[in-house]
This record gives structure tokens, sequence and C-alpha cells, in this order.
């Protein structure tokens, strides 16, 4: 799933994904180093084609460029391609959704809004970690 992307300054970066075991991530490279920023979710195993997304970040010194919205838009694009509903507990998904949500659904996107149920999923995952 490697995709070859550039950031806001034009720098060439790798967009990838780490499977979930229990928690998968969407990385972000720039050139060929090591991650600089990444897309945490986890699958919940009693409801099959759900994703739930509950961290972004990118490293400091890497701020301003554009990764965090590179990491959001191919996690939301591969959901599409894999046919996932995108659970977004993670508030930039959820900002994203928010804003450009008609236009992920008119490419064949599906996402719902977080229950109390996803976001204890997501606690006890992470405690367990």
């Amino acid at each position: 799933m490697p995709r070859e992307l550039t950031d806001n300054t034009g720098a060439p970066v790798t967009v990838g994904l780490q499977p979930a075991s229990p928690v998968g991530s969407y990385t972000v490279h720039v050139a060929e180093g090591p991650p600089v920023g990444r897309a945490d979710f986890v699958e919940p195993q009693d409801v099959a084609g759900e994703r739930i997304f509950f961290h972004t970040e990118v490293d400091q010194e890497f701020g301003g460029r554009g990764l965090a919205g590179l990491l959001v838009r191919e996690a939301l694009a591969d959901s599409i391609r894999q046919n996932l509903t995108v659970v977004p507990v993670c508030p930039l998904f959820a900002r994203h959704l928010r804003r450009h949500g008609d236009e992920f659904v008119a490419r064949g996107g599906v996402f719902r809004k977080p229950t109390p149920a996803d976001i204890a999923l997501v606690t006890r995952v992470i405690q367990s970690s």
C-alpha cells in the first residue's frame, strides 16, 4: 500500500500501513527515513469491516508540512478501497469528516459517529498495549 506523495514543501513522502495487532497505524516517512508521524486505529473483533481511528500525531520538527492531513486523507482513501466503515474517535479525523464528509461519502466512503462502546474498546486496547 505504500503511496508516494509530496508534502506542502514539495518534498517526497511515503504513507504506508502497519496492520492492526491490536493497534494498526498509517505511517508517514519523509524520504527514506524512519516514520515521522502516524494515525493509529483498532479494528473491533465483534464488528467486521470497521476501523476506529483514535490518535494522529506528527513529530514536532515536521509540523506545518501538511503531513497529518496526508495521513488522514490516505487512511480515508484506503478505507474506501477496503470497504471499511470509519469511526472517528481522533479529533483530527472527526474534524476532517465534519468538513469533508459529503465528499468522502460521494467517493464511496462510509463513516459513523463513535459510541461509548467504541471509546471503551480503544481505552482497553491502549491500556493492554
